[in-house]
């Protein structure tokens, strides 16, 4: 038995704003993960995925057209190696809640193609495993920027600008931030898809709030990379009601933040695609 893993995420700044090529920052969550974990098969069973949370096994078949994310994945990765389907059984478990904001598509990926390439005698280096999430990525949530699964598949905070230009980001004193889950589950493909026809129907008013998101953006690193946790904070909010000028909160994220703000965060706003997932606030320890 082999266990292989991939974190969630967070991002900082600058979501729904970097699908239109301006940056953002985005830290993984590696107290949350999704893991593959693989056993080995009767010879000749091929490969099996066994999704733990819905009790189904998926039988992979490089010549079967399934509709299904987590065999496409597994067709994906088997077909940038060359390699048959290994006689395995590879169980997923995933501690991070969907629909949540956090990455969890990514993350479940990430794991499986990582295990998959072991099982091929493989090991997958981090540019193709990159390439390989981003297109799962497409698949769950149309037109993604790319910025999940570079985290994700890096393990490390990132400045992401696009699926090819990309930095390491550091903070120049430690953060503390807390994650509050409304509790409602959003796919990020719908909210991703409404900022699309807003931006259709209006396409001035609206680059002018992306336009806007992008120079916070810019900001706040530099209020990180100085240490100025507070002007970090308050660059945090203004991007919450510029993200909620673009409809992509809700009164439950609305209130999380709120209620952060009144019992003394420093900062905080919505993160990832909105619509519910998560609110997550720059906190003092």
């Amino acid at each position: 038995m082999s266990i292989y893993s991939a974190p969630a995420k967070i991002i900082l700044y600058g979501e729904h704003a970097v699908v239109y090529g301006k940056p953002a920052i985005a830290v993984p969550v590696p107290l949350l993960r999704a893991f593959a974990v693989t056993r080995s098969a009767e010879p000749g069973q091929g490969l099996i995925i066994r999704a733990i949370d819905s009790g189904h096994d998926l039988p992979v078949n490089l010549a079967a057209e399934v509709d299904n994310a987590l065999v496409e994945m597994a067709q994906r990765v088997l077909r940038h190696l060359n390699a048959p389907p290994p006689d395995t059984i590879i169980e997923l478990r995933s501690d991070i809640p969907v629909a949540s904001g956090l990455g969890s598509g990514a993350a479940i990926s990430a794991a499986l193609a990582r295990a998959i390439a072991a099982c091929c005698g493989y090991t997958l280096t981090n540019e193709d495993l990159n390439m390989l999430v981003y297109a799962a990525e497409q698949r769950y949530h149309g037109t993604p920027s790319g910025i999940d699964n570079t985290v994700i598949v890096y393990e490390m905070p990132i400045l992401f600008r696009n699926q090819s230009d990309f930095e390491p980001f550091h903070a120049r004193v430690p953060l503390h931030i807390l994650i509050g889950d409304t509790g409602v589950r959003a796919p990020t493909r719908e909210s991703v898809g409404d900022v699309r026809k807003l931006y259709e129907q209006n396409r001035s008013e609206i680059q002018k709030k992306l336009d806007a998101i992008g120079e916070r953006v810019e900001i706040a690193r530099q209020a990180l990379e100085t240490g100025d946790v507070s002007a970090a904070g308050r660059l945090m909010v203004e991007n919450h009601r510029l993200l909620r000028d673009l409809t992509v909160s809700s009164p439950e994220l609305d209130r999380l933040v709120q209620a952060a703000l009144a019992v003394g965060a420093i900062g905080a706003k919505m993160s990832g695609g909105g619509r519910g997932g998560n609110m997550i606030a720059l906190v003092t320890p």
